[in-house]
């Protein structure tokens, strides 16, 4: 999806696959009577837009009402985000142990109102349901689905009342001709370690630990594709470069944290056992070594990409649970 390359390039390392289907699979099970249905991969915001399709008679190609949906959907689909969590004035929700879950109050003309039960914590405002607006947004006019490609920036949302906030003027155009799939492959392997440097000169000795590493992989003829050093409590996972001064500054303590990634298992695994014996053939007053020799894991990549939806279609199967 981001460059154009096709998948074959990495089908013999291919660990999943999956379309994203929209809302269509789910209306057509609630209108075959279904009262629980159990899908593979579909949207988030296709759960929401399904039943008020199934309630309303909503036409699949009126988009605005296909919008109407896909922002309610967004709106709740990461649940108490919406009514106070992870809110950024936070200090303004009263009560986060019985924090509400929210509720979408729809209308079939494309009103709805978010809003929360009563009597229980947390708070919907139109801050909280904006801030929700923008989570995980690219392009706020294209936010493209299955079902249509709504556009956020028609949104009008207006307090209504305590914990109630109306959200109108919704518009849609019309769906891609392309589902988006979901792949994951095998793309080598990742191995971290830590090791804790006291005062004084903690990150002198840090730095120092993580060059020994480094050469003794050398040494070892081991082939790496990456090899990162962090030092947490001075530059964490950022690009600030260790300078003289630096070096020379007081830190109660420094993390070193070396982190190595390539295709062999075993030569991860090898540098994996040159951690340990650092803590006595390197730099002094180090430790915080724990759980054991660090073994090297699986990097599971994402590759998005798309299929045309002429290729592949969703079955609905009904079952009886007596």
């Amino acid at each position: 999806m981001d460059d154009g390359r096709p998948i074959s390039e990495i089908k013999d390392d291919l660990l999943s696959a999956n379309v994203y289907f929209g809302c269509q699979p789910i209306v057509e099970a609630l209108e075959a009577g279904a009262d629980v249905i159990i899908t593979g991969r579909v949207t988030d915001t296709g759960l929401t837009l399904a039943p008020m399709i199934h309630e309303f008679g909503w036409e699949a190609d009126d988009f605005d009402k296909m919008a109407v949906g896909t922002i309610a959907g967004h709106i709740i689909e990461c649940g108490a985000q919406v009514s106070g969590g992870n809110f950024t004035d936070w200090e303004k929700v009263d009560d986060f142990t019985d924090i509400g879950f929210p509720i979408i109050e729809a209308y079939p003309n494309g009103d709805f109102f978010v809003t929360k039960h009563e009597n229980t914590g947390g708070l919907v405002s139109e801050m909280t349901v904006k801030e929700q607006l923008l989570y995980e947004i690219g392009d706020p006019s294209e936010y493209i689905t299955p079902d249509v490609i709504a556009d956020f920036t028609s949104v009008k949302v207006e307090e209504a009342g305590a914990n109630r906030v109306k959200v109108t003027g919704i518009k849609g155009r019309p769906d891609t001709p392309t589902y988006k799939v979901s792949a994951s492959y095998n793309d080598g392997f990742k191995l971290s370690s830590t090791l804790v440097y006291c005062w004084p000169d903690a990150l002198k000795k840090a730095v120092k630990g993580a060059e020994i590493l480094e050469k003794r992989a050398e040494a070892l003829g081991l082939n790496f594709d990456e090899f990162n050093k962090e030092y947490i409590g001075f530059n964490g996972n950022t690009e600030t470069p260790v300078t003289e001064e630096a070096l020379n500054a007081e830190f109660d303590e420094i993390q070193m944290r070396v982190s190595v990634s390539g295709k062999s298992k075993n030569d991860l695994n090898r540098f994996g056992m040159e951690i340990a014996p650092l803590i006595l053939t390197g730099p002094s007053g180090v430790t915080g070594f724990a759980g054991g020799r660090p073994k090297a894991s699986d990097v599971v990549a994402y590759w998005p990409a798309l299929l045309d939806k002429d290729a592949v279609s969703p079955k609905v199967t009904l079952f009886e649970i007596k």
